[in-house]
């Protein structure tokens, strides 16, 4: 009802973030649609025809419901909030191209494109406006001389010659092509794709290499042939679509100057590289944008600019025009879509068919054994408990120990409410990503909300940690504002120390990875500016909430535990293996999209995966608590934390496994130490999130267990 609705307007629901709401309103055109709309579905008061200001103030308002509606009823295809709307160009105007950052996957350390002896623009290299999620990316966009002009084909299009390769810039060119390093373009926020044939399968590839290496003699591509997709703006007359005599009386007349002009949106956009060899005395007295003197052809198969120190390069391109079927909504597809996509849904849902079918049977089993020795014990009288109470074994007996506060409870306090305030980050931003908010079109929006929704959540993290304190201490306040402050520096301390190691390295590379230090500034005062004062707020509210009263006693004096046939850490770090089975699947996408430059747009699955691991690390984590129980092993809040917080160490290991056997071709010791360094930081965040659920719903079931029983 409501995908038709905006595409006869020009504006298609689709692409339109909820903060333009308002705007869009606002205009008249939209006014006009709407209000024709929305009589069909809200019929106007008979009282409300005789006062106008009341009129406009229910139009308003039936404007923002029928908006609300139809932003809510979207179907899953056409719901897609990239962060940017549609451009038109008339013919003729001019098409910019932009710049990012040189990557490669046998680094993984992006270098300014102007870092290489490239062509610069006329009016000097100039930096794009660039969000936090962008800098901390590595992304550098900068404006390019390439230019074209909308649907005009134009061919032997003369760039620039660079001056005679010095000794450092041929070793750097060199190096560049030895590790395979990438040259990435944007038009229109579309980054260029590259198409290749092997065995009769087509590969894409974003942007295109800066040389290859044949016969130890270096080429450079130095010739570009672009083909720009467009799709023909359309802006129908409304009226008439609509046919509604109300509508047309208020729909302005069409006819104005330029309305009939024919319009293009930007829908694809390929690159083929060439390496063409190029006369040094032709190119001498020509001046940027010139028609070059001879024809060129662009082969693809083969090369022909070899690259020498001393010796000067001249850069050309071509560019054509193409009319494409494909809709705007829909010129991301070709970037989003995952190679062995039908391999991909199969395992994922066997995974999770799997991971569920034996999680129910644990949860089964688990629940029956709890319910049966409640039952039992419940139902003898006074005496018979009595003297049963002599003969009690099992996890009865610890009853007097089992709220006994653990070894460090200020760390333990400390690690769940960290591991609150990721788990709340992690949900958030995957539901926010599903819904379209943080797609691959708005660089740098995920880590940007990431960012954000971990500041704002610091109020739970102090909360669930204060509050954790106070139960422990059985209301006492004492230290309540250290707990706050070390919850509010105790990741960020160790994730800051992480980066900054890492950053050195960076540094050391000139590596565009490299965090500017304005922005080490920047992230520092986010840091104890908002997040710190946000953990402190949570933290009063959890002193001032009633603090989790014990159903039991605990005896003065500690019981003697028992000495157990095998060690308790081994089921600890077993028990990580049943929730690493729901997610390495997934974690194999993941990792493919951060070290293999794919795009990774899931958000759907990977939401359900994490609710599944939630799950799995809740019920693992109770199975093991009740083990622990029933031996007479009263210390279970550590090993509660711990039981699904070993996932961690089988996520590590994994990483190295991905390191060894799929990221075959990383080169040095600076790539391999930034790998293990982001894996180790990932590790912890995960480490704390699964410990925390699994400490969480341990304690929800001690705590429901023995307040159930009778043991006084």
């Amino acid at each position: 009802m409501c995908s038709p609705l905006f595409e006869v307007s020009g504006f298609n629901s689709t692409l339109w973030h909820f903060s333009f709401i308002p705007l869009i309103l606002d205009s008249p055109s939209f006014k006009i649609l709407f209000y024709a709309h929305a009589r069909m579905f809200f019929p106007l008061p008979s009282d409300l025809m005789q006062n106008r200001p009341k009129m406009e103030s229910f139009h308003r308002f039936r404007l923002w419901v029928f908006a609300f509606l139809c932003l809510t009823f979207q179907s899953g295809n056409g719901f897609y909030l990239p962060g940017s709307y549609p451009h038109k160009y008339g013919v003729g105007d001019e098409l910019s191209v932009k710049v990012n950052s040189l990557t490669s996957i046998d680094t993984e350390m992006p270098f300014s494109y102007y870092s290489l002896p490239f062509c610069k623009p006329e009016g000097g290299v100039k930096d794009s406006a660039e969000n936090l999620g962008e800098l901390l990316m590595g992304d550098r966009i900068e404006n390019s001389p390439y230019r074209f002009k909308m649907y005009t084909n134009e061919s032997e299009i003369f760039l620039c010659q660079v001056d005679k390769l010095s000794d450092d810039q041929f070793k750097i060119l060199k190096k560049r092509i030895d590790e395979m390093y990438q040259v990435n373009l944007i038009l229109d926020n579309l980054p260029a794709i590259r198409f290749t044939k092997k065995e009769e399968y087509f590969l894409r590839w974003t942007g295109y290499p800066v040389g290859i290496k044949i016969q130890e003699v270096y080429y450079l591509f130095n010739h570009l042939r672009f083909n720009v997709l467009v799709h023909k703006y359309e802006e129908p007359n409304v009226a008439r679509v609509m046919g509604t005599g109300d509508a047309a009386e208020m729909i302005p007349p069409i006819g104005k100057e330029g309305s009939d002009k024919p319009g293009y949106m930007v829908v694809g956009f390929e690159v083929i590289p060439c390496s063409v060899l190029h006369n040094a005395d032709s190119a001498k007295g020509l001046k940027m944008y010139n028609k070059y003197p001879s024809p060129m052809k662009c082969d693809p198969s083969t090369v022909a600019m070899p690259i020498k120190e001393g010796q000067p390069i001249a850069f050309t391109y071509e560019v054509t025009f193409e009319e494409s079927d494909i809709k705007w909504p829909s010129r991301w597809d070709a970037y989003l879509k995952m190679e062995g996509a039908k391999v991909h849904w199969f395992s994922i849902l066997n995974s999770l068919m799997v991971i569920t079918f034996l999680a129910g049977i644990v949860l089964v089993i688990f629940l029956r054994t709890v319910r049966r020795d409640l039952t039992r014990y419940e139902e003898l009288d006074k005496e018979a408990q009595a003297q049963m109470n002599e003969e009690l074994s099992g996890w009865k007996l610890v009853v007097g120990d089992v709220f006994r506060a653990p070894s460090d409870p200020a760390l333990l306090c400390i690690m769940v409410g960290d591991g609150v305030q990721i788990l709340g980050m992690a949900v958030v931003t995957i539901m926010f990503a599903a819904l379209g908010f943080m797609s691959p079109a708005s660089r740098g929006t995920l880590i940007t909300g990431m960012l954000f929704f971990y500041m704002i959540l610091g109020v739970a993290a102090g909360y669930v940690a204060v509050r954790l304190w106070r139960t422990i201490g059985c209301g006492d306040q004492k230290g309540w504002i250290s707990v706050a402050w070390k919850a509010a520096c105790f990741f960020p301390g160790i994730a800051f120390f992480i980066l900054t190691t890492l950053n050195f390295l960076l540094w050391g590379s000139h590596s565009t990875g490299a965090i500017p230090f304005s922005l080490f500034v920047i992230l520092i005062l986010l840091w104890f500016c908002i997040s710190v004062p946000l953990t402190l707020i949570g933290g009063l509210f959890g002193a001032r909430a009633p603090h989790i009263e014990y159903p039991v006693r605990t005896n003065q004096i500690p019981r003697e535990i028992p000495q157990q046939r095998y060690p308790s850490w081994l089921l600890v770090l077993g028990a990580g293996t049943l929730p690493f089975g729901t997610l390495f699947i997934e974690l194999f996408f993941i990792m493919s999209s951060i070290w293999m430059g794919r795009v990774y747009y899931v958000f759907g699955f990977l939401f359900i995966v994490m609710i599944l691991l939630v799950v799995v690390c809740a019920e693992v984590s109770l199975v093991l608590t009740y083990m622990h129980l029933c031996v007479e092993d009263w210390r279970w809040w550590w090993k509660s934390f711990f039981a699904s917080a070993s996932v961690a160490i089988y996520i590590f290991l994994y990483s190295i496994n991905y390191l060894v056997f799929d990221l075959k071709n990383l080169s040095g010791p600076v790539s391999a130490t930034l790998y293990l360094g982001y894996s180790l930081f990932m590790v912890l965040a995960i480490m704390l999130a699964t410990g925390t659920v699994g400490f969480l719903s341990s304690f929800w079931f001690v705590y429901y267990l023995f307040s159930s029983v009778k043991l006084d």
